[in-house]
């Protein structure tokens, strides 16, 4: 994947025909998986919603799409440069797949986090830096990630999401 590949992520992220599932390398730089980093700003009544956050970003790095699922809220929105899964059988159908791909090959270093509740709604900011290979090349990417969750009886699920990223300039 090239540099303008990169650019291309917003496009590809929202396509009018979602048939084909997207490769690992047209979603790379997303989804965080968990590392310890001391440099979080997380409340002790936001811990049980980042621990979800945690759970998810472990699921899609081993590929576990059931674990996934389960995290998900059923009416998702996932938002990423520019385009919108709007609820968890389309994401799952389609970049679900691509972003385990992905993730099962990249080195994920969380750095700043931050999390806040508010009743039964709590969001969670993540930092992060994706080590991974492009074309055979080593590549580093800035990850930016933002879950917004709902507590409810079976625990916090992930009703929205927003990821951003961008290659770290060589």
């Amino acid at each position: 994947m090239r540099s303008a590949a990169l650019l291309l992520l917003s496009a590809m992220a929202f396509t009018a025909s979602a048939q084909t599932p997207p490769t690992p390398d047209e979603h790379a730089g997303h989804h965080v998986a968990p590392v310890a980093d001391a440099s979080s700003e997380v409340p002790a009544e936001a811990e049980a919603a980042v621990a979800a956050v945690d759970a998810f970003g472990k699921a899609l790095a081993t590929g576990d799409l059931k674990a996934v699922e389960s995290l998900l809220d059923p009416d998702v929105l996932i938002l990423e440069s520019g385009g919108a899964e709007r609820d968890r059988a389309e994401y799952l159908g389609h970049h679900a797949i691509a972003d385990a791909q992905f993730l099962m090959n990249a080195h994920v270093q969380t750095g700043r986090r931050r999390a806040r509740v508010s009743g039964d709604l709590a969001w969670v900011a993540t930092e992060s830096e994706i080590h991974a290979t492009d074309d055979g090349q080593p590549m580093t990417l800035f990850g930016t990630e933002t879950m917004v969750l709902r507590r409810s009886e079976a625990g916090w699920r992930i009703v929205h999401i927003h990821w951003s990223s961008r290659r770290k300039p060589s």
